[in-house]
């Protein structure tokens, strides 16, 4: 199967398994469930195929909490390389390096242990769903803040309307589907 039938096999298995739900977290916010693509053997396959594409060159995948985690460890091991849990806060065991940021219904924090040693290291940020981008660009900023260096950033599904590519512009960002 050629790139171009890989890519649009990813794009139907996301666009036809996603659950949309209405008022979730709280009133006002559509939540878009991933939970069935990653149900399906060939849909999680495809999609965490299509996520490592063009970045073959990186140290490190770091899988944000918690939909994160599962693709971040499926792009590593195609790409050969680490995986770094980005965790809420208290997750974690102390001493730990901490980021807040605003989310469209709140704020939160995000941690990483100190035990690990990003500096110089070439890591690609990795999430299901990017909406108002603020979970996207606090990883980022966490991760450089150590050190790292952002090579890109990899979502399954982007909010376009939420305009949350727009804090992410320090870095390429690459999405399956935008709805």
């Amino acid at each position: 199967m050629n790139e171009v039938d890989e890519r649009a096999r990813a794009v139907e298995a996301v666009t036809r398994l996603t659950r949309w739900v209405e008022d979730f977290p709280v009133p006002g916010v559509r939540f878009g469930d991933l939970t069935p693509v990653f149900a399906e053997g060939s849909a999680l396959r495809s999609v965490v195929s299509e996520l490592a594409k063009g970045h073959e060159n990186v140290d490190l995948v770091a899988g944000i909490d918690a939909r994160g985690f599962l693709l971040g460890a499926g792009v590593a091991l195609e790409l050969g390389c680490g995986v770094l849990a980005v965790r809420k806060a208290g997750k974690l065991p102390p001493p730990v390096h901490s980021q807040s940021y605003k989310l469209e219904y709140g704020t939160a924090e995000l941690q990483i242990p100190t035990a690990i040693e990003l500096v110089g290291r070439r890591v690609l940020v990795v999430d299901d769903v990017l909406a108002t981008g603020g979970t996207v660009e606090a990883t980022a900023q966490l991760l450089a803040d150590q050190g790292a260096v952002i090579v890109g950033a990899a979502v399954v599904l982007e909010i376009a309307a939420l305009r949350g590519r727009e804090k992410c512009s320090d870095y390429p960002l690459g999405c399956l589907v935008r709805v």
